[in-house]
């Protein structure tokens, strides 16, 4: 089992880094590989609703981020997304990869375990967790949650170890998730397959 973190600040070893960190390392001693992977600062583009990805299940921008990790997440078990704050949001960055990973390899993610994770100075950190938590709700994935919400105190580096209940809440969050992917795997094995949804009724009344 793998599971894969995405570490949405465009800061290699800042806050969110080291809080995913902790969230991997737990993962690990239940032995359940990992990968972090880094968004970085360079640009990104936006999903511009071409629709060319449909059926493909590949973008149309090149900009070897998106395409690559759609096909690390067909091989992952389950996902972690990391964000700091920025203005009580998301970094701009990690929204608009995951919503062209989202839209252009959804198999990737189908009824995967998910679990979000945000660092902030302050305030935000609610409101960031309930952006990044619709990724999983609308491929019906199962989210992952902790002894606290997925959050860490994150004004720097160097004060991340000092939030020892934000840590804690990483590595719980750990045991949750490795929990969880041995449960599916066990189910599996008995025969239990993820239930295929109803895909006919679409709400479109404007013509």
């Amino acid at each position: 089992m793998k599971v894969l973190l995405l570490n949405g600040s465009t800061r290699k070893n800042g806050c969110t880094y080291l809080a995913l960190s902790e969230v991997a390392k737990e993962l690990n001693t239940q032995d359940v590989k990992t990968e972090i992977i880094q968004l970085g600062s360079d640009p990104v583009w936006d999903c511009i609703g071409c629709n060319s990805c449909q059926g493909s299940g590949h973008c149309v921008f090149e900009d070897d981020v998106v395409n690559a990790w759609i096909a690390k997440a067909r091989e992952a078990d389950g996902f972690v997304f990391g964000s700091p704050v920025y203005f009580a949001h998301p970094t701009g960055h990690i929204l608009s990869v995951l919503d062209r990973m989202f839209y252009a390899g959804a198999d990737a993610f189908l009824h995967k375990p998910g679990a979000a994770v945000v660092t902030a100075r302050r305030a935000g950190t609610t409101a960031s967790l309930d952006v990044l938590n619709k990724y999983f709700a609308d491929m019906q994935m199962p989210m992952v949650g902790s002894s606290y919400w997925n959050m860490v105190f994150g004004p720097a580096p160097e004060k991340i170890p000092e939030d020892l209940e934000g840590l804690q809440t990483m590595r719980n969050l750990g045991k949750n998730m490795a929990w969880l992917l041995k449960c599916i795997q066990a189910g599996r094995e008995t025969g239990v397959e993820p239930p295929a949804a109803e895909m006919i009724h679409w709400t479109n009344f404007n013509r």
